[in-house]
């Protein structure tokens, strides 16, 4: 098994992380026009299974979860598609039957658990598909089918790798529920994206929150992801104490330990989970955290409960991931050029996490 390696520290402006946020937009129009062939194979194959299941780790199984809700909406499987995390899908759920069909998602296909996972799908006489990067590990040579997002990041902190598993498995759920229009909508985005890009003053958005004690990440439905991988992308390129959790759960209790050395991002577009975003902006002003909502242009109840607002393209909520995960890699890279860390790195740099990360078998 590949042993991860981090690459070779870049001291100026824009490291790898940077330049893979910007990359996002075109690599995104790649994926989608350079794997419509391996989509529609795909979607045929899924189509004749049973039930389908959806398997990562960390930033790949932030991707299933989406993945989980497109396939389940837009594609119309309803309650047949399930995601899993892959080391818990291999220890602790029975194995796959022959009318089960398993999508792993990993960027390098090193993975140990996400390895076995597909290995345990097509031991069972399933039909297994993988999205992952271009060259990647030989282990999900084994796929029947096989999506690839893009070349290998440099950066520990994955960014376009995520967003572009997104977008295969937006255009895998729109292949088998046959939904055109929500097709035009996920080929808009790029431009989209690039427009978001574009707005520039990231730099002074992590300026003004660089001195919080906590950074929450909330959100709902699909953007209980979004939330999960602000968090981690904070974790891996600044090193800062973050919290990424589902907005309802937050209403149950975590909201108790929040204070006004805190800072609060709503990622509330659109949506079921909508309104109880905004219970959470209530409950954050009343504590004295400031709140930075994440929501459609022209929302007039949650912006005004916000200390500041990113606009959100206006998409159908199970789409709107692919855009909104984008100011919060921003934020999180510019954090991390003001801390003076290293985003690219996972601390290799720094003696004892090098000798932590050492140690890990993954």
């Amino acid at each position: 098994m590949m042993a991860w390696a981090p690459p070779q520290p870049r001291t100026g402006h824009p490291y790898f992380m940077y330049e893979a946020i910007s990359a996002q937009p075109e690599a995104v129009r790649a994926a989608l026009r350079d794997n419509g062939g391996a989509v529609r194979t795909a979607a045929a194959h899924l189509k004749r299974t049973e039930r389908v299941l959806l398997s990562g780790i960390g930033t790949s199984w932030h991707a299933c979860l989406v993945g989980e809700l497109l396939l389940a909406g837009i594609g119309g499987l309803g309650h047949r598609v399930r995601a899993f995390h892959s080391f818990e899908f291999q220890n602790y759920w029975p194995a796959p039957d022959p009318k089960t069909g398993v999508i792993v998602v990993s960027h390098r296909g090193t993975k140990r658990f996400s390895l076995e996972a597909l290995r345990k799908a097509k031991a069972g006489g399933g039909l297994g598909v993988a999205i992952t990067g271009v060259g990647s590990g030989e282990g999900l040579r084994i796929a029947d089918v096989t999506l690839r997002t893009v070349e290998q990041e440099n950066s520990a902190a994955h960014t376009v790798s995520y967003t572009t598993a997104l977008a295969l498995l937006a255009a895998l759920a729109c292949e088998i529920g046959g939904d055109r229009e929500t097709r035009r909508a996920l080929e808009a985005i790029p431009d989209r994206m690039a427009a978001l890009l574009g707005r520039g003053g990231w730099d002074g958005l992590a300026a003004r929150y660089a001195d919080r004690r906590c950074y929450y990440f909330v959100g709902g439905g699909p953007n209980t992801a979004t939330a999960y991988e602000a968090a981690l992308k904070m974790n891996e390129a600044n090193h800062t104490m973050t919290v990424g959790m589902n907005c309802e759960q937050v209403l149950h209790g975590p909201w108790v330990a929040m204070e006004s050395r805190d800072v609060v991002f709503l990622i509330a577009p659109p949506g079921p989970s909508y309104e109880r975003c905004v219970a959470v902006a209530r409950v954050a002003r009343e504590i004295g955290a400031p709140v930075v909502g994440l929501v459609q242009e022209g929302d007039s109840t949650l912006a005004p409960l916000c200390a500041e607002v990113l606009p959100l393209p206006a998409l159908p909520e199970l789409l709107t991931p692919l855009p909104a995960v984008l100011p919060l890699q921003l934020l999180t890279y510019h954090l991390a050029l003001l801390r003076g860390a290293n985003p690219d790195i996972m601390r290799a740099n720094e003696p004892p996490h090098g000798r932590a990360r050492a140690g890990l078998s993954l």
